[in-house]
């Protein structure tokens, strides 16, 4: 049996909002899309997404599972979604100040390079994954919900009266995996184009506008399952 090890964020591991709950939580879904990857393909998944990773935290578990990466045939990275997140409770109370996405691009860059050659250097194959689109007005919605009004509009004067320039960086940095991808010669499977190529894709994401929910998970199973049978 082949052996994968995955590093990534929330959507890596699986994160989902439970609305179902008397009040709305995140919770781990059972059938998410690494799990279905891993029963379809009767492959072990190492799975070590965590919540708010960014390839800072990559980096870092590239140094803790050195020994495990060089057993791996595949080293699958999911990067990016937080990487290009700003720090809007900063923004917030300090609209006229100059903020920078969490990674700034650049170091992003730099940083996913280091992956990819680091994955390498231990003797496996490094795979990219695009990221998944967000949808901008449920996320503003989402992370301003607890912040004042004077709060709220301050933050949307900074996005120049429009939530969807969210999705400025979110593309912007999307963009780079698919130049890294191929500067790196690395393989990236595309789970964006799926989510876009459906007619009614919000319905695919929980309701803070970035966590796929169980038909999202779905849907980017059946699209790396598609793609890894050329290569498994």
């Amino acid at each position: 049996m082949k052996l994968i090890t995955a590093f990534g964020d929330s959507i890596m591991r699986g994160v989902v909002l439970d609305m179902a709950a008397a009040q709305p939580r995140y919770t781990l879904l059972d059938e998410n899309f690494s799990s279905r990857c891993s029963s379809i393909l009767g492959l072990k998944i190492m799975n070590h997404g965590r919540y708010g990773n960014t390839t800072s935290h990559g980096l870092r578990e590239l140094e803790r599972r050195k020994e495990q990466i060089a057993g791996s045939d595949f080293c699958v990275l999911e990067f990016g979604g937080n990487d290009c997140d700003h720090r809007w409770q900063e923004i917030a109370c300090n609209p006229e100040g100059e903020h920078r996405p969490v990674t700034p691009l650049n170091h992003f860059v730099a940083q996913y390079h280091e992956l990819v050659a680091g994955i390498r250097r231990l003797g496996s194959l490094p795979v990219m994954l695009s990221l998944p689109p967000i949808i901008s007005d449920r996320y503003f919605e989402s992370f301003s919900r607890t912040m004042s009004t004077v709060e709220r509009d301050n933050v949307l004067g900074w996005l120049n009266g429009c939530v969807e320039n969210i999705t400025r960086w979110h593309e912007m940095y999307n963009l780079e995996l698919f130049k890294l991808s191929a500067l790196l010669r690395t393989p990236i499977i595309d789970i964006t184009t799926p989510f876009l190529a459906q007619r009614s894709y919000r319905d695919l994401f929980c309701e803070d506008g970035i966590h796929p929910n169980a038909a999202g998970h779905r849907l980017i199973a059946d699209t790396i399952c598609n793609y890894a049978k050329n290569y498994i």
